[in-house]
């Protein structure tokens, strides 16, 4: 089983390519495949697309320095899914609780728009991700692509789950699935994604995973 790919990896030429690009213009940045944040052991995993160039790709952790980070980790910290400081650094110190964030695609892609082959080609590190986590109550997916992976790696039918912001689906085995536009400078900008339509989401989630203590 491989939740994570190798920092090197070569699975993706064009991401690689770019990876490549990225590591000679800004050489002290992360600039490789970003690992889940969080422990295994988690009730909740967040799914989104890729990393962000300035974002994931720059700091190594997911969501961690782009605006998207700023309203998942504020959101995160007041439902008791994280503990401490978000300060948009793998080192503020800032922990998961009961949680944990990946991405459907480990590395940054050109664009922020990973293709059809690429998220098909990094989707064995998604499986494994899901089947190495034995508490996973509940799988959030940002935005429709993430929504679609996650149906894929879970050997469903997409017709059968359309996204939707706010959808939830309980699942015959297994973690149930809840969806959210993504929480983008662009969708929070106008107006397709507001902060209460969001918490709102997180308030669905809590009523599933109950805070322990």
């Amino acid at each position: 089983m491989a939740t994570e790919p190798e920092r090197d990896c070569p699975l993706c030429p064009r991401l690689v390519a770019f990876r490549e690009t990225w590591r000679a213009a800004e050489p002290t940045w992360h600039n490789a495949p970003v690992p889940t944040f969080g422990s295994l052991d988690a009730g909740l995993l967040v799914v989104g697309l890729a990393p962000g160039v300035r974002g994931a790709n720059r700091t190594g952790r997911p969501f961690t320095g782009d605006y998207a980070g700023d309203l998942l980790y504020r959101t995160l910290l007041d439902f008791g899914f994280a503990t401490g400081t978000y300060d948009a650094r793998p080192d503020d110190g800032l922990t998961l609780v009961d949680a944990a964030i990946t991405n459907a695609v480990r590395c940054v892609p050109p664009e922020n728009k990973p293709t059809t082959v690429e998220i098909k080609t990094c989707r064995p590190f998604l499986i494994d991700t899901i089947a190495a986590m034995p508490k996973l109550t509940v799988i959030l997916s940002l935005g429709k692509i993430a929504h679609d992976s996650v149906i894929t790696t879970l050997g469903l039918k997409r017709s059968a789950m359309p996204f939707g912001h706010a959808a939830a689906y309980d699942l015959d085995a297994g973690p149930a699935l809840v969806s959210s536009y993504h929480c983008s400078r662009y969708n929070t900008n106008t107006g397709r994604l507001t902060e209460p339509m969001f918490r709102a989401v997180f308030e669905a989630i809590r009523a599933r995973l109950p805070a322990q203590g």
